[in-house]
């Protein structure tokens, strides 16, 4: 390996570690109370080594907003190949709650943590709009396909999209043991198998 090649992969080590410190500290304080200084103290560097990587806070939360939207797409696209729309629609619910379950973390800072938004163009809003479509477009196949007559595609998305987010919530904020006779696992699966039992009669 030369130079210039060793020298790109520790810069992308280097980018890697912050990431994954900046979403733990991002996690454990918040986004207001985070800090590039607490989060170079999380990775034991300075806060010059962060800034020489990325210029703020923002730009860190939105390459993890970035790099978990890209991995739920990754999965979602995966089930291009279903002809069905409608099987395809049930099948993503199924790999979003999935997502959720392997990704907490990711989860929590896609959904969950809030930060205020600087500017719609920014490559983490771009890329979760790019999800919500995929959803729409999804729908507006089953319609086409005479799923859903007489229903607003992006009401029925919404309704949709919530459903499988409200799931999803309870679960990343432990928010589940008010069920106390039920595992997280079946209330997941058989909770969003009644949420499909409602979409077949639409």
């Amino acid at each position: 390996m030369g130079i210039i090649e060793r020298k790109q992969k520790e810069k992308q080590e280097m980018r890697k570690r912050i990431l994954n410190g900046a979403r733990k500290v991002f996690l454990q304080n918040g986004y207001e109370q985070t800090s590039m200084r607490n989060i170079a103290s999380e990775i034991s560097y300075s806060a010059g080594v962060i800034y020489f990587h990325f210029k703020d806070k923002s730009e860190i939360f939105q390459e993890l907003h970035r790099e978990g939207f890209s991995l739920l797409l990754k999965q979602l696209h995966v089930l291009n190949s279903v002809t069905d729309p409608f099987e395809r629609l049930k099948a993503t619910g199924r790999v979003f709650i999935q997502f959720a379950q392997d990704n907490k973390d990711y989860y929590n800072l896609m959904f969950l943590v809030d930060e205020p938004i600087k500017s719609p163009a920014n490559g983490g809003f771009q890329i979760a709009k790019e999800a919500i479509n995929l959803l729409h477009d999804l729908v507006k196949e089953c319609q086409q396909a005479g799923r859903f007559k007489n229903m607003d595609a992006e009401y029925l998305s919404f309704m949709i999209l919530s459903a499988m987010h409200g799931i999803c919530a309870l679960f990343c904020k432990d928010r589940t043991t008010v069920f106390v006779n039920r595992t997280n696992q079946e209330l997941m699966e058989n909770g969003y198998a009644s949420f499909v039992t409602l979409l077949e009669k639409g």
